[in-house]
């Protein structure tokens, strides 16, 4: 790879995963209206797979129309149960609703990803990983936001699987890397076939 890849996020997480994979790294945030596009698009009755994919793909376009000659990486993550879609918690509080939302139930997390070369897609992938929470206690609850508040506001669940927040649940299927917020094994395996890192 001539030069880094462009991540089109400010997923610090994201960032790690890549460059701990060997892939060379330039992170730069698209800045794209999340909430109305993420609005737009629920009024069609688009489904929260579509939804991580559109502004996976919206953020990836935007950068690639800025460096046509860079490969341009973009991402989302959209967290469904029960036909609700929730997103990052804006405050303790909220992270807090969202966990008993959640509490003792599955939900499904989706990450998509979209890769642009030259200007164009040419890659898109959506992981889907299904989890389930424990029916923990209202006072380890309010310890686990007390001791992990303001770092869960990043994550649409208001966990993150890294750190504490894996001991909210009891089961997990699927793929650990697109709970972190990218299909990491299926870019990686994009990426070698098509030589843009050694395979």
């Amino acid at each position: 790879m001539p030069q880094p890849l462009i991540l089109a996020s400010a997923s610090a997480i994201r960032a790690a995963l890549l460059r701990n994979a060997g892939v060379p790294v330039e992170p730069l945030p698209a800045r794209i209206d999340e909430d109305a596009i993420r609005a737009a698009l629920e009024a069609e009755g688009a489904t929260p797979r579509d939804v991580a994919d559109t502004l996976a793909e919206m953020k990836a376009r935007k950068l690639a129309e800025k460096h046509p000659t860079r490969w341009v990486l973009g991402c989302d993550q959209v967290l469904e149960q029960g036909g609700q879609v929730f997103t990052k918690p804006e405050t303790a509080d909220a992270a807090r609703a969202q966990l008993l939302a959640l509490r003792g139930k599955s939900h499904r997390l989706l990450s998509a990803a979209v890769l642009y070369e030259a200007g164009q897609p040419v890659w898109r992938h959506v992981g889907e990983v299904r989890l389930t929470m424990r029916a923990f206690s209202d006072s380890y609850l309010d310890d686990y936001i007390l001791r992990n508040w303001p770092g869960i506001g990043e994550s649409v669940g208001a966990y993150k699987l890294e750190e504490e927040g894996v001991r909210l649940f009891a089961r997990i299927e699927g793929d650990y890397f697109s709970v972190l917020g990218l299909p990491l094994v299926a870019l990686l395996a994009f990426l070698g076939q098509r030589g843009v890192i050694a395979a």
